[in-house]
């Protein structure tokens, strides 16, 4: 996938007042634990978040509401992967789709796994779980709804906190793929690309 120039550059230190600062600079640490890494000392916060730090009014309420999807949330870790690398896939947010593969092999995706999330929930290698999850996440991207038969299996096997918060994570990173793919957040060159589409 071609790389484009960003519509509005991340917001670089030098610009940040005080409390941007302090905002930008709690998200680092929560990032690495996700990333599963240890060795913080070069780390920095994301393009995104420094994309969105010019509007601080939205910066530290929209870190709030996504520390508390990412790090208290109730569904497992791969759960949440699956259906934000699903998401990431449908928007063609090339950003969001490296950091999720990052963030998906911390939560313990084979990277057979993550290369199969293209093919979707109709590949005969998902478990019934996982396929599912994946069907969810591409009725929630085409209709914003759920079938009913897809609730269905849904409910057998999440309860119900985890069953409100399976939209909750579709609907916000398919909010993060919007304003990284209308903004042009750069993906970090470290960060895997996102497969070709056909």
């Amino acid at each position: 996938m071609a790389e484009k120039s960003a519509r509005i550059e991340p917001l670089e230190p030098e610009a940040w007042n005080d409390r941007v600062r302090s905002v930008l600079g709690g998200t680092v640490a929560p990032v690495a634990e996700l990333e599963g890494r240890s060795d913080r000392a070069t780390a920095r916060p994301l393009n995104i978040l420094m994309t969105i730090a010019h509007h601080p009014a939205l910066l530290e309420p929209f870190l709030g509401f996504a520390a508390a999807l990412a790090t208290r949330g109730v569904l497992p870790k791969r759960a949440s992967e699956l259906l934000a690398l699903r998401a990431s896939w449908n928007c063609a947010s090339a950003f969001e789709w490296g950091h999720h593969v990052i963030y998906a092999r911390a939560a313990g995706m084979s990277e057979a796994e993550i290369q199969r999330i293209p093919s979707g929930p109709d590949a005969p290698e998902w478990a019934e779980e996982d396929r599912t999850l994946l069907r969810a996440a591409d009725e929630l991207h085409r209709a914003q709804k759920l079938d009913d038969a897809t609730w269905f299996e849904l409910s057998r096997r999440w309860n119900r906190a985890q069953l409100v918060e399976i939209p909750f994570v579709v609907g916000h990173y398919t909010m993060l793929s919007m304003v990284a793919n209308a903004t042009g957040v750069p993906l970090e060159p470290e960060l895997p690309p996102m497969p070709a589409r056909d």
